[in-house]
C-alpha cells in the first residue's frame, strides 16, 4: 500500500512486549535531518513497548549503502534479537538513486537469509526532501516507528516458532 494512503506510525494489531528483547539499530549519517528523526521514532517506539535503553545498540554508518555491512557487523558481533536499518535515499538527477536502492534492498534481504535474524528495512526512498520529511515524523507518520513495531513483531514470531519447534520436536 502506498505510504500516502496510510500513516506509518499507526499501530495495526496487537504489539507484543519488547521487555526482554535486544535490538541493534544501524543508522545512515547521510540525510541526517531525516535519519535522526527516524532514529528518534524508532527508539521511542521500542521503549514505549518495553525495551530498555541498555538493550538498544545504535551504530552509525556513512550512508544508506553502508547499512548492509553495518547490519552484517551487528549480526556477527552482537547478540541482538533483531536489527533495524534506517536510511533515506532521495531521488536526484542521476541513476545513483537506483543503484543505491537496489543494492541496499538486496543486501538487507541477504542478511535476513544468511543470519536467521530479523533485519528490518527502515529505509525511505523518496522523490524529494518533502516526501522524506512527511515520512520521518510529518503528515505520513514516522518510518522509524513502523520499523520498530516490525522488529518487535518479528522477534516475537521467531521466539514463538522456536518454542513451537521445541515443544513438538519438529
Amino acid at each position: 500500500m502506498a505510504t500516502n494512503l496510510q500513516n506509518l506510525s499507526s499501530v495495526k494489531g496487537e504489539i507484543p512486549s519488547a521487555k526482554s528483547m535486544k535490538f541493534g539499530v544501524v543508522v545512515a549519517e547521510w540525510n541526517s535531518e531525516i535519519t535522526d528523526k527516524l532514529l528518534e521514532g524508532c527508539t521511542s517506539t521500542l521503549l514505549k513497548y518495553g525495551a530498555t535503553e541498555k538493550h538498544i545498540i545504535v551504530k552509525r554508518v556513512p550512508g544508506t549503502f553502508e547499512l548492509t555491512i553495518g547490519a552484517q557487523f551487528m549480526a556477527e558481533y552482537t547478540e541482538v534479537d533483531a536489527i533495524i536499518t534506517l536510511g533515506c535515499v532521495i531521488q536526484g538527477e542521476t541513476r545513483h538513486f537506483d543503484f543505491i536502492c537496489q543494492g541496499v534492498t538486496q543486501g538487507i534481504t541477504q542478511i535476513n537469509i544468511n543470519y536467521n535474524i530479523p533485519v528490518i528495512f527502515g529505509v525511505l526512498t523518496t522523490e524529494n526532501q518533502e516526501q522524506a520529511l512527511d515520512r520521518s515524523g510529518g503528515k505520513h507518520g514516522n518510518k522509524g516507528d513502523e520499523a520498530a513495531i516490525t522488529a518487535i513483531k518479528m522477534v516475537a514470531l521467531q521466539n514463538e516458532m522456536e518454542n513451537h519447534e521445541k515443544i513438538f520436536n519438529f
